[in-house]
Order: structure tokens, then sequence, then C-alpha cells
């Protein structure tokens, strides 16, 4: 999945290429877009999410299926200084992980579905080479926090009830890349981003012996976004 995710991101940047951005002297578009103090933009994308598990004691791994996520958000831009900004990218986040428990005869048991819809709060250092044409490649990097709505932590219930319950607030740090388009009347930028948890996730179960959560020692979200930001 995150192969289809990466020759997305190529695809979409190489038909901007055809559109003669890469050209030999090309027309320079929005060549003062960079020296604003404050510009706004927002963003659409995907996302792929799962789990990295910890144990007490050596056991079978918890399987986690990743599904494709959506994403969308808004985007506020700082210029510090002229190759550094700093970025606020509040977002709502899609995505669904369904998780398999060994040691069960009966599937059923053995599944648990995560739901999860986050309120996402990015704060992150954009680095900028130097602009060549209409094309200025980035890293970024930074912390978030995010709401999951979809936690289920305030339920009494728990995995003896199919209740499969997470903490509501996340922490995270991000790291990622993408490349600027300049195009006639705005600015195009496809990204790709490594996001991992700081913070165990997990609710354990009522009972301590729980077949479920009872040797998890953490639980914590690793995944990519690709987002396509129009400024």
């Amino acid at each position: 999945m995150k192969k289809i995710y990466i020759i997305l991101l190529l695809a979409t940047t190489i038909s901007f290429a055809q559109g003669g951005l890469f050209g030999k002297d090309p027309i320079i578009n929005l060549e003062n877009f960079d020296k604003q103090k404050v510009h706004w933009g927002y963003y659409l994308g995907f996302n792929s999410l799962d789990f990295k598990f910890d144990y007490l004691q050596p056991t079978k791994d918890v399987s986690t299926q990743t599904t494709t996520g959506f994403n969308v958000g808004l985007v506020g831009n700082l210029r510090i200084i002229e190759h550094v900004d700093l970025r606020f990218e509040p977002g709502l986040y899609i995505t669904q992980r369904n998780i398999t428990f060994p040691g069960f005869d009966d599937p059923v048991d053995a599944l648990r579905e995560a739901k999860s819809t986050y309120i996402h709060f990015p704060l992150l250092l954009k680095f900028s080479a130097k602009r060549a044409g209409n094309i200025r490649p980035y890293v970024l990097g930074g912390l978030s926090t995010a709401l999951n709505l979809g936690s289920n932590s305030d339920a009494p219930d728990d995995n003896y009830n199919d209740r499969f319950r997470m903490k509501k607030w996340t922490n995270f740090y991000e790291l990622g890349f993408g490349i600027d388009l300049y195009l006639e009347y705005f600015k195009f930028s496809p990204s790709i981003r490594g996001v991992f948890s700081l913070n165990d996730e997990l609710i354990r179960d009522n009972d301590p012996n729980s077949p479920w959560t009872g040797n998890i020692q953490s639980m914590k979200t690793r995944g990519v976004f690709i987002n396509f930001t129009f400024h």
C-alpha cells in the first residue's frame, strides 16, 4: 500500500513536469509568493496507519491490517527566515485498522476493528532548498497531538463485550519531504510524511489477565500520510 502512495506522488509530480515546470527556461510563476510573512492553504490526502506492539512476555505478534484513510485540513504558514517556515496544519484524519490477536480459536473473538477519526494538530518546521525555476523541494518535521473521536475511552465495556478501547489523546513526531510546484495562479505541494506515536494508546481490559490486552506493554500508532496542498 505504501508503494502505491509513493507511485501516486511521483505520477502527480511527473504530470506537472510534462506541463512545462521543468523546462529549460520556464516562465517564473508566483515569483514573490514565498516573500509573504503569512499565507494560507488547504490540503487533501490519504493515510495508511497501523500499530507497533511491544509485549511483556514473548508471544506471537498481534497483526494489524491497514486500510486507506482520508485526510483534509488547513495550512497556516509563517515565514521565519528565507529557507525556514513554521507551519500549523490542523486537519481531520479518518482511518480504520483491523487487529487480529493470537491465541483464539474463533476468528470473531480474535478480530477487533479500530475505527478512528482524529482531529490532528501538527506544528512543523519546513526547511526549503533554493528555488529552481518553478520547483522547490523541502523537508519538514515536528510534533503533533491528536484527539481520537472514536477511541471508546469512556466506555465501561471492554474486549469481553467486543469493545476495543484506546486513549483519547495521542502525541506524535512527524518527518517528511515534498516539492513546491509554482503554477500560474497557485502553489501546489505534494508531500509524503511518516508519523510515529510517542505514547502508549491502549486502554487495558478490566481483567488484568485479559487474552487481548494482558500481555501488551505498549501499542503505538505509526503510519504514512500523503497530502496534496494548495496555497
